[in-house]
């Protein structure tokens, strides 16, 4: 299934960019990432942008398209690399994706912060707009975390236009650790270790404490 910018309706006045840039983008992403991803990442945009409009945020549609679309792109084998996290290895994607365009350098910086952060709760919403929106679509897309703020009629338009799988909530979980089952050791201190842990009972992840203590300080 295809998406044009055309065929996907207004919802609460929110549309895809209809720029070179962000069609490039959406080509770039469809052809890269699976049905599952590239649904979910046009979700996280609806659902950050909305959130943006709630919250009285100006921001940047075209950088907010970039980052929400781009921001599980380090799930893909082809974008992951061997000891980055995830996280990273999508912004850097994205980096180099917008430098062939004419954009300015703080603005490509926006966007990698936006997918390096959107997995960190409690500190990407007190940055730019680009940054804590990318989260917020994230969060309610994912996590369901703020569903309730949302029209009824809201969320069963973005999901209309990119549907949510029957069985999302595993189909996502499953994609997390399919893209970072190989590289276990950066899920340290992040939610992915979560994901490690659920899909490999004997999985011993790692403790905070246990690298203070066992560090090559003596006391």
């Amino acid at each position: 299934m295809t998406h044009n910018h055309q065929a996907v309706p207004a919802i609460n006045g929110i549309t895809i960019p209809d720029s070179a840039l962000a069609r490039a983008i959406t080509e770039f992403v469809r052809d890269t990432e699976t049905e599952l991803l590239f649904n979910h990442s046009s979700r996280v945009f609806y659902f950050g942008a909305i959130a943006g409009q709630q919250r009285g945020l100006s921001f940047n549609t075209e950088l907010l398209y970039a980052a929400t679309m781009f921001h599980d792109i380090g799930l893909m084998p082809s974008h992951s690399s061997a000891n980055l996290r995830f996280e990273v290895d999508g912004a850097n994607a994205a980096r180099d994706f917008l430098q062939s365009y004419k954009l300015n350098p703080a603005d490509i910086e926006k966007v990698w912060t936006g997918i390096a952060l959107h997995t960190t709760p409690g500190v990407p919403e007190f940055m730019d707009p680009v940054i804590a929106l990318t989260t917020a679509g994230v969060e309610m897309d994912v996590l369901g975390l703020t569903y309730d703020r949302y029209a009824h009629e809201v969320r069963e338009a973005v999901v209309a236009a990119f549907p949510r799988t029957a069985a999302f909530k595993e189909d996502i979980i499953q994609a997390f650790y399919d893209g970072i089952k190989h590289k276990p050791d950066t899920t340290f201190g992040n939610v992915k270790a979560d994901v490690i842990a659920d899909k490999e009972p004997h999985f011993h992840r790692g403790n905070f404490c246990s690298v203070i203590r066992c560090s090559h300080w003596h006391d």
